[in-house]
């Protein structure tokens, strides 16, 4: 590990839980848990619980859980295990020990972080030496940008040559290497390597915490892709950082106006629209949307107005939704996109836009009136027909009213009547549900599966017992006595054999079991799945004798693996597997 675990585990052990999420939600007692507003959506009824005796935290609204207040803090500041460690080091004015650091991680993080800011300021001076004319005329001339508000973004120019930046770094200590750790370097099939961003304005990304990550670069010539964005690195993840956050993050405005690219953000930056962000060569993220829920309870959504911007904004609309924030489309008339329409009629009339801006119902709605002739019998029911399946989804009685009404309306039909298309439409979705939830209660065995796809259990049967045995030795650790010759390589699944791996180490060497100090050894899709096998419920009344049956079953269903069973037996074993839900029921 990066940081010594001694370290880890007094911290661990001074950082409530519950104090640590006070920190974000006020949290209120109710029996053993406590219950907030979650910190990671916006809600105004209560549904994120805390679980102080399991360490476990878990929203019933979105679905965000997890173990522990490291995690929570990797989860809520979107920080690694060891960056997490340090924030709550400072939180509880703990000092993190270095004699204990792993010299290939934070060494190498620091030394790509520090590579990308070398790099940045190489970029910036270069749009000021001769070979920067082309990026000159190209800000300051074209996309009239002022020069306050090019020093503020740190815009550069990459000059034309193939390695430029690799020797303007090998100068300061750098080698390839490092450059190709950072995407700032391309290695091509006969092995050279050169710089990835030549002749481009260059745009350098920084995360919430002032650290150059990543670089865009524009390209300054006819050449392919005009726009070129740095790789996913060790330091850097385009689905989880957006370009202006770092600045939009302080604003006032109250809001997040999210754009299709760099120059839009610039653009409304320096008319004053600092709440601008721009998500990075990638379509919007459900892990975007949380980052933009952090610092805004307003999503603006302000796309060009072409058909790929109206086809983005519709998949970010339920994207950002699900967060809880009021979710608006802007509707740019007159110009292609926000820059363009701010040259053209100022920054006073885009405020007024702003204002103006639709709330994603009458968006979408609007976008399918586009889409009919209202003239045409025909097309008026196609019209009130694909209405009725937006307006049934919405969960306000009263916004469907209200927004029923007004398609009635344009169509000339009583608002009776689209109510009744409405409620049928609700009904058909009611009925589909009852079927789905039919088909999981007839096969249980996929309800009980984990979500995620790499973690999926091959024997069901033997995974819940496996589960049970990770639950019982979390409650009480008296239980690694009665294990027997149990080992990890017994278990069916090589995650939860891992977990029991890591548990049966630290408690032979004397270290508490406490699923929270994992979060350093595990994926955080698996410490997710754990916390869930956690808060299923375990009765300790019996303990040993459950823990003599859930080792029964692994083993038993261990033995029929290694066993070359007859097809048909097989089957036969896999139809009883599946019926039986698999494993002992939990109290």
């Amino acid at each position: 590990m990066a940081i010594p675990e001694r370290f880890i585990e007094e911290l661990s052990a001074r950082c409530d839980l519950v104090d640590v999420v006070g920190d974000y939600v006020p949290l209120t007692k109710k029996g053993k848990d406590y219950w907030g507003l979650c910190p990671f959506h916006n809600e105004k009824t209560p549904s994120f619980s805390v679980s102080p005796d399991k360490r476990l935290f878990c929203c019933f609204g979105c679905g965000k859980k997890g173990v522990g207040a490291i995690h929570f803090i990797m989860e809520k500041e979107g920080l690694s295990f060891p960056d997490a460690v340090r924030f709550l080091a400072r939180r509880a004015g703990m000092e993190v020990p270095e004699t204990g650091e792993d010299p290939n991680y934070r060494r190498r993080r620091e030394r790509l972080l520090e590579l990308n800011k070398q790099a940045a300021r190489y970029f910036h001076n270069q749009l000021e030496s001769p070979a920067g004319a082309d990026g000159r005329a190209y800000l300051y001339e074209k996309r009239k940008l002022s020069h306050g508000i090019i020093t503020r973004f740190g815009l550069g120019v990459a000059p034309d040559g193939w390695d430029n930046l690799i020797t303007a770094m090998a100068a300061k200590g750098y080698e390839k290497r490092d450059l190709l750790d950072a995407g700032l370097a391309v290695k091509n099939q006969n092995g050279r390597i050169y710089d990835r961003f030549r002749n481009r304005v260059i745009f350098p990304i920084i995360n919430i915490r002032g650290e150059v990550i990543g670089f865009g670069g524009r390209v300054l010539d006819a050449s392919t892709p005009k726009y070129l964005n740095s790789p996913d690195t060790p330091v850097y993840n385009k689905s989880r950082n957006l370009f202006a956050l770092n600045i939009a993050k302080k604003s006032k405005q109250g809001r997040i106006i999210l754009t299709e690219g760099y120059m839009d953000t610039i653009s409304l930056h320096q008319a004053g629209f600092d709440c601008a962000v721009a998500s990075l060569g990638t379509a919007l993220t459900p892990d975007h949307a949380q980052l933009i829920a952090r610092y805004a309870q307003e999503a603006v959504i302000a796309y060009d107005g072409d058909g790929a911007g109206v086809a983005a904004a519709q998949r970010a609309i339920p994207i950002l939704e699900k967060t809880g924030m009021k979710v608006k489309v802007l509707r740019v008339t007159g110009a292609k996109d926000p820059d363009e329409y701010i040259k053209t009629y100022g920054a006073e009339a885009f405020a007024k836009l702003i204002d103006q801006s639709d709330n994603h119902i009458e968006y979408r709605l609007g976008q399918i009136q586009a889409k009919y002739n209202l003239e045409d019998n025909a097309q008026k029911v196609e019209f009130l027909r694909e209405c009725a399946a937006l307006v049934a989804g919405l969960r306000s009685p009263l916004e469907r009213d209200v927004y029923g009404t007004r398609c009635a309306q344009l169509c000339g039909v009583t608002a009776e009547a689209m109510a009744q298309e409405v409620a049928n439409e609700r009904r058909r979705r009611q009925k589909a549900e009852e079927k789905r939830q039919m088909r999981r209660d007839l096969n249980p065995a996929a309800e009980l599966q984990p979500k995620e796809r790499d973690l999926r259990y091959e024997n069901l049967k033997s995974a819940r017992a496996e589960e049970g045995v990770l639950r019982l030795l979390m409650l009480d650790e008296g239980l690694f006595a009665h294990l027997g010759e149990l080992k990890a390589e017994d278990f069916s699944s090589p995650f939860l054999g891992q977990v029991f791996g890591l548990f049966c180490q630290r408690h032979r060497e004397g270290k508490p079991v406490e699923p929270e100090l994992l979060a350093g050894q595990l994926a955080p899709e698996q410490v997710v799945r754990l916390a869930e096998i956690l808060k299923s419920p375990e009765a300790l009344s019996h303990g040993e004798a459950a823990m003599a049956d859930y080792i029964e079953i692994i083993e038993t269903e261990r033995a029929k693996r290694r066993e070359d069973i007859d097809p048909l037996l097989a089957a036969r074993e896999k139809y009883l597997e599946k019926k039986s839900y698999g494993g002992r029921s939990n109290e």
